[in-house]
């Protein structure tokens, strides 16, 4: 790994939770977490970090101010000519967007979902959300576009024809319609998006590691390839949890009626 990039522990937190999960937190609340380059590098460390660390099984993302989850791009890093800092290397807004990670991501959110913000949470796994959250790409409210990939994101989560209307609008979708149409996992009271996250997180730590990321990878493919290339990569998935340590701990567990103790090999 590089080095640890200043932006780690101050305006992105980063913590162990629950065993397994990571807890990543956005804070800067005074700029209503707008992604800025520091921002983004430390979120691109702290994804990659969930990556490669074994300890680690699910990761959370979420907001330390309650009133917003992101607000997208900093416009001051953009007017000073520094736009490009807020999606290095190439991996879309906040190192994140247009990445693929094999690890589930959870989006805790609350508040405002707006722009790239609402981009970020679409690019995790699952979402819950506090009753006053509100999604919406308002970009077109000011001559621009979403190119975080909220626009073709958005249609492949819930029905199309509501999917243009928001993108077409700019419009905000409240959380209570959101979580109708499945956009939202779990909508709880406001305050309670980030306990709940990590309760899901826990229920999705229990399962055996390889098999939790062999089984999304196919899931995330279902909307890209016809069925034949998904019977394949199905074939090559089982192949791969069940030539694993913990297959045959799971079976033995199961017969000696007792939790397993997965190694995540």
């Amino acid at each position: 790994m590089a080095e640890q990039p200043e932006g780690v522990g101050k305006e992105v937190l980063y913590e162990i939770v629950d065993d397994h999960v990571a807890l990543v937190t956005l804070n800067r609340p005074d700029k209503r977490n707008a992604v800025n380059g520091i921002v983004a590098r430390a979120m691109q460390w702290i994804r990659r970090d969930v990556e490669v660390r074994d300890a680690i099984r699910v990761a959370i993302i979420c907001s330390s101010s309650p009133q917003t989850f992101c607000a997208g791009a900093d416009l001051a890093e953009i007017a000073a000519g520094r736009g490009h800092t807020i999606a290095p290397d190439g991996e879309g807004f906040a190192a994140f967007t247009d990445v693929a990670h094999a690890k589930p991501w959870i989006a805790a959110v609350s508040g405002n979902v707006l722009a790239g913000g609402c981009e970020l949470a679409l690019a995790c796994d699952m979402i819950v959300a506090s009753e006053d959250s509100r999604f919406g790409l308002p970009e077109v409210k000011r001559g621009l576009f979403a190119g975080a990939g909220g626009v073709f994101r958005l249609p492949r989560m819930i029905p199309r024809n509501i999917a243009y209307e928001l993108v077409a609008t700019g419009d905000p979708m409240p959380a209570e319609r959101a979580f109708h149409f499945g956009l939202v996992n779990r909508l709880v009271p406001s305050g309670e998006a980030i306990s709940s996250a990590r309760g899901l997180a826990r229920e999705i730590a229990v399962n055996a590691p390889v098999s939790v990321r062999e089984s999304l990878a196919v899931a995330r493919l279902s909307h890209d390839i016809d069925e034949e290339a998904l019977r394949a990569r199905s074939r090559e998935a089982s192949a791969i949890t069940g030539a694993t340590q913990d297959a045959k701990e799971g079976t033995l567990a199961f017969l000696e009626k007792r939790a397993p103790a997965w190694t995540g090999r």
